[in-house]
Formats: C-alpha cells, structure tokens, sequence
C-alpha cells in the first residue's frame, strides 16, 4: 500500500550500523520533497548526516534505472529489454553453467529498507540455499574479518549504548569515531558529562580523540600490539580478575606464558606509544569498574592478519572481569548480535545442499571466477569493482564469465564494465521493509510508487525461482507475511508488521542492555 501525501516516518537508506538513523519523509503528490532527521527516534533523536540528507537525490533522479538492460557481451551498447526477456535470458544461463557454478553476492545497497532484519538478505540467502548455488556475504568487504576474530575468541554480543552512558565509569574508542557513530557519540558525552574517562585508541587525531581525555595514536596494523603489552601489564601485576577467569574463560594458563616477551617496551617499538602510558592505560582500564571497549567497524581489520586485532582487544573484559556487568564489556559495534536471540530466520540455511564451495574470500572468489568454478555472477546492490581487493584482476575474471547480473538503483563501474544484464531495483521508499539498531526495531513503510519498471529483490527472485522449478521458494502471500515470520522472535516479543503500525513504527527490543 502506498502512502498518501503528508509527512511519513521512516529510516535513513544508508547502513552506517550501529548508526542507523531515524527519517522523516514529506510527499507531495506522489513527489519526494524532503527529508529530515526523526526527532523522535530513541535511536538518533533526530540526528542525520549528509549522506542520510542526500539520500533525497536518488528519488527522482533521472539517472535512475527504470527499465531492464541487455547487451552482447563483446558490445558496449544496452539495449531495453522487458522483464520477462531478461529473466527468461539469466535462467537459460544459469540452468546451463548449474548451481555450483553460479555465485550469489549482495553489498549493503541492498539492505536500505532491511538492515539488522534483512529480509532482502535472507531472501538471497534462501534462493542460494534452494538452487544449491555459491553465496558469499558482503561482509567480508567490511568488518568481517573483525567478527571472524572475536567470534573465534567469543565475545559477540555487546552492552547497548545506553547501559554506557547510564553506567561506564570509563569508556574506550578504540578505533571507533565518533564522526562514524554519531548515535553512539551523545551516549559518549553523556557517561563523560557523569564523570566517566574517555580514552580514544586511533591511528590518526579523530574526532574520537578530540572529545577523549586522553588520545593514542598507533601505527597502524598494531592494535593487537597494544592490546598485547596491556594484558602483558595486568597478567604480570596481579591485576587479573582470577576468580571470573575460573568461572568464564579458558585458555589462561596458556595465555600468560604467551604474554611474556610482548612487554610495555616492546610495545613501544611496534605501536609508537610510550611504555609508561601503556603501562599507565592497562592499569588504569583494570582497576576501573565498570569499563567499556568500543572496537571500531571495519577500518582496523583490513590489514594483514587484523583480525587478531580484534582476538586480543575482546581479551582484555575477560582477563578484568568486565564481561557481564553493566557499564562493562564490548560496546556497540557493526553487527552484533541481538541479545534477545535476534530474528527468525527464512534463509533455509539447513537446505543447502553439501558442496565444494568457495570461502567467502575476495581473493579465492576472483580466483574462482577467473578459473572457471564460477561461471555466471549474480549481484545485488553492489558495486564490486569498487570495493574489491586487486580492481584490476577481478575485472579480468568477470570479462571471461558466461553471465553477469546487477540489479541496482543506478549504473556503477561493475555494471559498465562487466554486467550482461542489469535490472532496476526498487529505492528505500518503494518497498515495505524493517530495520532494527541493538535496542529497537522500526517499520520502514512503502511510501511511493516503485520508478518505472523498477523492482523489489523479491519480485525478481521469485520469477528466477519459477523458471529454475525451485517451488519452496516464495511461500508467502506477500512481503509483510515474509516480515511477520522473520519478526516472529522472542527478542520482538513476536512483533509483526501490524503490531509496528500500532506502536508507530517502531517497538524496543526484548533485550537485556548487558
């Protein structure tokens, strides 16, 4: 259902998370005339960035993708196509190479109206999953290799931004600006204006630091260095929290001879900070209780082996007895985990079929796709010439695919260069969706007419699901019933899209805050 004129609630396009960002939208006869900050967003309180102010340009913009194109592989000239033609083309091809050698891959511009929810997201997943096709997640391109190294070391969930400013006596920005997360930056000033210390761990004067007590500027790549000489600090001065280490971790007995010879002065080679103020951060972070990590998004784990940067920072709340209280832990960072169990998934992840199939590495996906394992390319909302490692080798692998798909809001480098056939997908406004922050979940209504020929990733799965025979894939009436599955949790208090229009469009999450 589309709205009528007047001003509409919803949320910000863009997926800067844990800023996600409330939006007011004002329409005009069918017309996008403004958009705003959502005053009344517990989340943002009306904060919006110039990107989230922009996002009013991609509405109406008249380099929108409104209808189908199709090209010969060997010409630079697309031709409009009708949406039946261009399904009709990608499943004869992809019936032709056979699942395993199809990839699937979606970047963030295909969650606007599906962050922390995603029911896009796991609607690709479940078509990867039923085909029997690779599929990859954009994460990797982000702060996957930062999840990678605290899932493997066991910290995922983390304390809400509102424990923080209610309860840390000291709060540590380590490598999270606050220019990145605005939303989590009045929570900051709020534990500082209640007498918390704010330390900011960075490889450059931020605005983290400018707002800190007291900035360290690393070298980059050495944050694990730091975290390193800290926990070398609070194992040899007694400074652990033995009895929460016997009661919640493992591993220690192995760990404090490992810390041995990665001391204050060593420390002070590799990262450039002083021995004595290290020396002085892991005192004072061990002897403050309640103390709180930010770990950044994804700017430091995108060097070689930066995930153990994120391994040895999650250390630090477990050797101190940190982890569990309020005010303590790891904050609010990219994509953590819900605490009340997050959503339902529809995914079919227990559907996929065994297989060999390739990790979700940039590197070993170029290379499958430049020796032939993967042979047609699926892509939603991304541009991946752009974000890819090594631009130059994967346009040279695409070149030799049977089959590049984009399906996206406008032409980009990707689509250019390698697509055969490019779809239009829907904006931010054109399609019913959710999105949720770590405390709250938010109804994202259709508010206007999808532009030209655009449509939905559902719309566009669903006639591909036909035509491959995969009769499972779309059983719901609608998307709202999709939705109402997924927000079928405990952590929603089994919220549906009904019970969202009646609280306003947004309900607090079943959660605990630690």
């Amino acid at each position: 259902m589309t709205a009528s004129s007047g001003i509409h609630t919803t949320m910000c396009p863009m997926n800067c998370h844990p800023t996600l960002c409330g939006m007011t939208v004002t329409v005009e006869d069918g017309r996008l005339v403004e958009v705003k900050g959502d005053k009344d967003n517990p989340d943002s309180a009306g904060f919006l960035c110039v990107r989230g102010q922009a996002a009013r340009e991609i509405i109406g913009n008249p380099k929108r993708l409104t209808k189908p194109l199709i090209r010969d592989r060997r010409s630079d000239d697309f031709r409009e196509a009708t949406w039946d033609e261009a399904l009709d083309l990608i499943a004869s091809r992809l019936t032709a190479v056979g699942p395993r050698a199809t990839g699937v891959w979606a970047g963030h511009g295909m969650a606007a109206n599906g962050y922390g929810v995603s029911g896009g997201g796991q609607l690709i997943a479940r078509f990867a999953h039923l085909w029997g096709s690779q599929f990859w997640t954009g994460q990797m391109i982000c702060w996957g290799m930062g999840a990678f190294g605290l899932g493997l070391t066991g910290a995922l969930e983390v304390n809400t931004k509102e424990d923080m400013s209610a309860h840390s006596a000291m709060v540590v920005l380590w490598g999270a600006n606050l220019a990145s997360q605005p939303n989590t930056a009045r929570h900051v000033s709020a534990a500082k204006k209640r007498g918390a210390r704010i330390v900011a761990v960075d490889v450059r004067q931020s605005e983290a630091c400018a707002q800190a007590d007291e900035a360290f500027i690393v070298r980059p790549g050495t944050d694990a260095a730091l975290a390193l000489a800290m926990m070398q600090v609070i194992a040899a001065e007694g400074l652990a929290d033995t009895d929460f280490m016997a009661r919640h971790t493992l591993g220690f007995d192995r760990l404090a001879p490992h810390l041995k010879p990665f001391t204050p002065e060593w420390a002070e080679g590799e990262t450039g900070i002083a021995a004595g103020r290290i020396v002085a951060l892991a005192r004072a972070y061990a002897t403050t209780t309640p103390a709180q990590i930010v770990i950044g998004g994804s700017s430091m784990h995108k060097g070689a082996n930066a995930w153990q940067a994120a391994r040895a920072i999650s250390c630090l709340p477990a050797l101190t007895g940190q982890y569990g209280i309020e005010g303590g832990g790891l904050g609010e960072r990219h994509g953590a985990m819900a605490h009340g169990g997050g959503f339902r998934s529809v995914a079919a992840t227990d559907r996929r079929p065994p297989g060999d199939w390739i990790p979700n590495q940039m590197s070993e996906m170029t290379a499958a796709f430049a020796d032939g394992r993967v042979k047609a390319l699926l892509l939603f909302g991304t541009n991946m010439l752009s974000s890819f490692a090594d631009a130059a080798a994967l346009e040279r692998a695409l070149s030799g695919l049977d089959l590049v798909v984009c399906h996206d809001l406008f032409l980009n480098e990707t689509s250019k260069r390698a697509a055969d056939v490019v779809l239009p997908g829907t904006a931010w406004l054109e399609d019913i969706g959710a999105k949720a922050t770590h405390s709250h979940v938010y109804l994202t209504e259709k508010i206007l007419e999808p532009a030209g020929e655009a449509r939905p990733i559902q719309d566009l799965l669903r006639g591909l699901a036909d035509r491959l025979g995969l009769e499972d894939y779309y059983p719901w009436a609608d998307q709202e019933a999709v939705l109402d599955e997924i927000l079928d949790a405990p952590s929603t208090g089994h919220a549906s899209v009904a019970a969202l229009r009646a609280a306003g469009g947004r309900l607090a999450l079943n959660i605990s805050h630690v």
